[in-house]
This record gives C-alpha cells, sequence and structure tokens, in this order.
C-alpha cells in the first residue's frame, strides 16, 4: 500500500468520525445543549430527529420545501404553550402543543398537513421528561397525520423559564372554493358545539394541586380535524368555526358577534358541562363558558342543517357528544346573551382579566 493509500485510509476514518453522530451521555438540559455544537446535535438526534424526523426534517436545512396543489390554499397558523403543570390528567405540554395549531388549522377549514416545532429548554430539566413530551408530540402528530418538517431548540439559564415552553407552527391545505368565516353568519343560523365544555381549563386547576377538590377529571386536549372534515362534508354550508380555547365558549361568541354585526343566543338548558366542571366552577365562583377547552370547536349552520350537522359530528369519537346550543339573532347585534331555564337572561360579556392563567 502506497503512502497516498495510507494517508487517505486516515483521512477517511477522521472524516468518519467527525460526521460521527454524537452520543446523548447527559441526564440533563445544559447550557451546551444550546449552543450550536456536537451537544446540539446529540440533542436533536437522539431526541428529536430518532423521534418524529423523518423526510424534510432529516435534512437539516434551514427550512422545509412543501408542495401545494394548484386547487388549494395555503392556511397558516402559529402558537405557543407555557401550560403549568406539564403533565397533566389527559395529556401533557407535548401533545398539547400539536392539538392546538391543528385545531386552529381545522377550524379554518383547512387539512393540517405540515408542523414546526420549536422549543426553549431550561437548563437543567431531566432529558428523562423531554423525552416523554417528545413522545407525546409524535403520538398526536400521528393521529392528526400531520408531518413535522422543522425544529429549532433553544437553551437558557437555570430560572430563566419554567422548565419548557413549546411553539408549533402550522400549515393546513384548503380548498380555493370552500367559503367560511363571519361573513357568512345569518339571523336563524344554529350554534353547534362539538361536546362537553370547561374541562381542560378545569383539569388544569385539579392538577395544579391548589384545590382540595376530590375529582377526577382529564383533559380535553385532542385533535378535531376529523370531526371538522365530517361537518364539512355532511354540511358544506357550514358558515364558521372557532376552537373555544383561552376565554372559552363566551369569548369565541363575543368574538363572532362583533365580527357578523350580529346577535349570539345561548340556551343554558342544553349545554353539555360535566358535574365535575360544573361543581369545580361553582366552589371556585366560575362560570363554565369561560373556561378554556383544547379538543372542542363551535360551529355556525343553516338551522335546517342544524340537525344534519349534529348526526355527523356524533359519528366521530371526539365530537361524539355535538349538541345545539344557540342561534344566531338580528336583535342584540354585537352581544351574547345567555337564557337560563327559568325564563330570565344575561349577558354574557367578553372575559376581563385571567382567571385561570397559563391553562395552555
Amino acid at each position: 500500500m502506497s503512502a497516498e493509500d495510507d494517508r487517505n485510509k486516515v483521512l477517511a476514518r477522521i472524516e468518519e468520525w467527525r460526521l460521527r453522530p454524537p452520543k446523548m451521555t447527559d441526564e440533563v438540559i445544559t447550557m451546551a445543549h444550546g449552543a450550536g455544537g456536537k451537544a446540539s446535535q446529540a440533542l436533536t438526534d437522539a431526541v428529536f430527529r430518532s423521534t418524529y424526523g423523518g423526510g424534510e426534517l432529516d435534512r437539516l436545512d434551514d427550512g422545509a420545501v412543501l408542495d401545494i396543489p394548484d386547487d388549494s390554499s395555503v392556511v397558516f397558523t402559529t402558537d405557543a404553550f407555557v401550560v403549568t403543570p406539564r403533565v397533566f390528567p389527559g395529556g401533557s405540554i407535548g401533545d398539547l402543543a400539536v392539538n392546538g395549531t391543528v385545531n386552529d388549522l381545522a377550524v379554518m377549514g383547512a387539512t393540517p398537513t405540515w408542523l414546526s416545532v420549536a422549543v426553549v429548554l431550561e437548563e437543567g430539566l431531566p432529558l428523562a421528561e423531554l423525552r416523554t413530551f417528545v413522545a407525546d408530540i409524535a403520538t398526536a402528530a400521528t393521529a392528526a397525520n400531520v408531518t413535522v418538517v422543522a425544529g429549532d431548540t433553544k437553551v437558557v439559564e437555570r430560572g430563566a423559564a419554567d422548565g419548557c415552553y413549546f411553539t408549533t407552527s402550522g400549515i393546513g391545505l384548503r380548498k380555493n372554493d370552500l367559503s367560511l368565516g363571519a361573513e357568512q353568519v345569518r339571523p336563524g343560523d344554529a350554534v353547534i358545539i362539538s361536546g362537553t365544555f370547561g374541562d381542560h381549563g378545569m383539569a388544569i386547576m385539579l392538577a395544579r394541586g391548589d384545590l382540595n377538590l376530590d375529582a377526577t377529571l382529564n383533559s380535553d386536549t385532542a385533535s378535531v380535524h376529523q370531526a371538522t372534515a365530517a361537518l364539512m362534508a355532511a354540511v358544506p354550508e357550514t358558515r364558521w368555526m372557532r376552537d373555544p380555547t383561552r376565554g372559552g365558549v363566551a369569548s369565541a361568541c363575543n368574538e363572532l358577534a362583533v365580527a357578523a354585526n350580529v346577535g349570539v343566543s345561548l340556551f343554558e338548558e342544553t349545554f353539555p358541562v360535566l358535574p365535575a366542571v360544573s361543581g369545580a366552577c361553582e366552589l371556585l365562583g366560575l362560570d363554565p363558558l369561560y373556561v378554556a377547552n383544547e379538543g372542542k370547536f363551535i360551529a355556525v349552520v343553516p338551522a335546517a342543517k342544524a340537525n344534519t350537522a349534529v348526526e355527523a359530528l356524533r359519528s366521530v369519537d371526539v365530537s361524539s357528544r355535538a349538541t345545539v346550543i344557540g342561534e344566531i339573532n338580528d336583535e342584540h347585534a354585537g352581544m351574547v346573551v345567555a337564557h337560563t331555564p327559568f325564563g330570565g337572561s344575561r349577558i354574557v360579556d367578553m372575559l376581563v382579566g385571567a382567571p385561570l392563567p397559563r391553562i395552555c
């Protein structure tokens, strides 16, 4: 073997060593994991790419190149998640980060397709906990049939963040002939909720352990894309959809009333509220209408199609308790009024303040 061959062999071994993926040996997040060097690469490979990598994500480019069908428009959304506690009955910050963004796309009439995931990690966060959240992201993304195509990781000093924060951005595809929005809403239309409301916010409150309440309650965090697709297929005339997260059903309905310049009448006797949610709210002096949800949506459909819409929604597990809770009118434009079972009524205003902080 010539000296040149020996030299090339040595250089090849050096290059192989240089390109070898670094091993993840740390048990907690350190500042080195955010420095952009081998520790960063090890974290990316061992935690993120190994769990939901593939395709565009594995290219490690600064962006993803995505093909869009000619008859579709792009719907884009982004959201940040700072929930505490990070793990709660029914979910975690990981699946919440996927479901929250997927649902924003779904209620726009889009088919959720791609996600990016950015994470801010605090120095000292146990790696095992991060792996759990990343696994939850992968599971939720698979359930929603979306692909993670880009991401970013930053690390901050101990005490500069509460463990970890996630930001997800999503792209969905919507057919160009779809007409959906507040401007489509008309007096006489029916208001539908896809299931029980207030579950997520109260589950978070109970999970924090600040309340001495003996109640079992799971968050409703879930993707609603199958339910919105079923509704649109059964009732193409659907006027408007919204997921009532922070501010709950009350705030979403107020936003609709103002945007469409209509009145929204809600009928309390039809509200699908779980007894545990109702009881906890009563003890805390809260109204379930203002409590956050992470797996429900509100839809407005023509009154003549209300039964068809409810039937279609109930055929999907995530919306099996869908029901009509109100109607649109032209009597009190820009306002939401709730009618009680006793014949009275009350104004449901937009949420003021933050009675339930950091619930998503």
